[in-house]
């Protein structure tokens, strides 16, 4: 994976476009305007409704949502949809600056918050997408964009335009989209297995938490039934309740969302409990909120040291227990849940990464299928109730049981991440013509 060895071309001059430096000498850089031809061909309802993934391109219509809150949305009138067909390239306007631009696939339609780009002959609209997907291509839209902060920006036909574009012969074009397709796809493939290596590290941690929540540390322990198929038996001097009678307080956060400023308050969304490393939140990716703001939010849901925090919204069931003293605030996908001196928070939290929780709340389909776990479901949830002694000692035992398949998911998430940075190096070194791939 050393993009340095790939050969280079005999000469290069200067691109006179921010982050593509010198390309080939043969290469051109043309203007958008001359390359494309903007297209407002009305949809038809028959059609189906696209929209650019960040990630993936141009798919199946999402509503994304900066706190990953998925949302339902009737949509009535689409009288002003625009329809778009194979090579076509689609940009959201509100989103270009984060990348959302992507060649579409399939005849369909988008929303009037795009713009749609159809390519002049002379052009590979394979090898245009990865250019447009570049981190440098899409910093050149994020500076062309209009509006006071990120969330109002709006890259408009007229500024996206007259950006410069990259355009090697057609036939190179072709070549290194060809070339890109099947690096990448051996890439994906190599990070679809690690990912699925780390689905059954994690299904394995779940099973060894299972067992230790329900049959604790003394195997000759005298057992009883629980009253509930997918618990079994437990032993018997331990107890099961609700949450609710566990807890001083269960509360979700501000349902909106405040003025963000550079320094502040930390006001925490379920990203940053999805963003975890090492059991600690990184506070540096964190929004901020004024003190006014955050005094007034406290007044609803006020956090202490040993409270447990909990996602209930896009991404469902992350946890972390509170384990630091300063304040902070929290939007609605996460919950404080205030436990009583009956039940100890780190119990609380293995025990609900435990497929006991999945069983309970979402038959099979934790995590994936449920967008939106509300208070009344989390309150009636049932716990198994070691004493609080044992539940320390199974904490540790957990902690002893996990630590090795924790240290192999990180490393192949290590290994994930770094096979993603070399995917985006190697489609910006061939877009830019830093490496000769023909």
């Amino acid at each position: 994976m050393n993009i340095a060895a790939y050969p280079k071309y005999e000469s290069y001059n200067d691109s006179g476009i921010d982050g593509f430096g010198e390309i080939p000498a043969h290469w051109q850089v043309q203007r958008n305007f001359a390359i494309f031809r903007e297209t407002k061909q009305p949809g038809a309802t028959e059609l189906p409704v696209l929209s650019v993934s960040i990630h993936s391109g141009v798919s199946r219509e999402q509503l994304p949502d900066e706190e990953n809150v998925r949302s339902i949305i009737k949509i009535e009138d689409r009288t002003a949809y625009k329809r778009v067909a194979p090579n076509d390239i689609a940009y959201n306007m509100m989103r270009a600056w984060q990348g959302g631009i992507g060649r579409v696939h399939v005849d369909g339609m988008v929303s009037p918050a795009y713009v749609v780009a159809k390519p002049n002959e002379g052009v590979c609209a394979s090898y245009i997408e990865r250019q447009f997907r570049s981190p440098a291509y899409i910093s050149s839209m994020d500076a062309a964009s209009k509006g006071i902060t990120d969330f109002r920006k709006r890259l408009y036909w007229e500024d996206f335009r007259d950006l410069g574009t990259v355009l090697p012969p057609l036939p190179e074009q072709r070549a290194i989209a060809a070339f890109l397709d099947g690096k990448c796809a051996t890439i994906d493939e190599a990070v679809r297995i690690k990912e699925e290596q780390i689905r059954l590290l994690a299904e394995r941690r779940q099973i060894l938490i299972q067992q230790a929540v329900t049959r604790g540390l003394t195997p000759d322990a005298p057992m009883k039934d629980s009253g509930i198929d997918w618990i079994g038996q437990i032993p018997a001097h331990w107890s099961l309740a609700k949450l609710k009678f566990l807890t001083n307080k269960i509360v979700d956060g501000t349902h909106f969302t405040p003025e963000y400023l550079d320094e502040g308050i930390p006001f925490l969304r379920v990203t940053d409990l999805s963003q975890i490393k090492e059991g600690k939140i990184q506070w540096d990716g964190v929004r901020r909120i004024s003190a006014s703001a955050h005094k007034e939010l406290s007044k609803r849901a006020s956090a202490e040291f040993g409270d447990v925090l909990l996602s209930k919204n896009g991404t469902i069931g992350l946890t972390k227990v509170i384990d630091w003293q300063d304040e902070f605030s929290f939007f609605v996908s996460l919950c404080l849940i205030k436990l009583r001196s009956e039940l100890n928070s780190h119990y609380f939290e293995a025990f609900f990464n435990s497929p006991l929780v999945d069983q309970q709340l979402f038959f099979g389909s934790f995590r994936t299928s449920v967008t939106n776990l509300h208070l009344e479901r989390i309150k009636e949830l049932l716990i198994v109730v070691p004493p609080i002694k044992e539940q320390r000692e199974l904490v540790e035992h957990i902690r002893e049981l996990s630590s090795p398949l924790d240290e192999a998911i990180t490393l192949k998430k290590s290994q994930i991440t770094a096979l993603r940075e070399y995917k985006t190096s190697l489609i910006n070194a061939a877009v830019t013509g830093k490496i000769k791939v023909v």
